[in-house]
């Protein structure tokens, strides 16, 4: 699975888990540009996810992290927790 497809498949786990249809959405976003995100067929801009993550009530990182797990299988939340933790400690350190 590429990173496109794992986060299409992330939006759309996220969508289907808070109840909501991809009608909406209609405010921020078409059904189809959705329906077309959802099967990794686009790429979504940084402003787009951020805007699709606020709509839904989640923080953009949750969909970039979901993406990350289903693109890879073998890590699970807590490995990517650590990961992101040890690496912003280290870079907060430095500033």
């Amino acid at each position: 699975m590429d990173i496109q497809l794992a986060l299409g498949k992330a939006i759309k786990t996220i969508r289907l888990s808070k109840g909501l249809n991809q009608e909406y959405f209609s405010d921020v976003s078409s059904r189809t540009y959705l329906s077309v995100l959802e099967n990794g067929k686009k790429k979504p801009t940084v402003e787009k996810i951020d805007t699709l993550a606020n709509a839904m009530g989640v923080h953009p990182l949750t969909l970039l992290t979901l993406a990350y797990m289903n693109l890879d299988g073998e890590q699970n939340l807590a490995d990517i927790h650590k990961t992101i933790t040890d690496e912003l400690t280290e870079a907060l350190a430095i500033t």
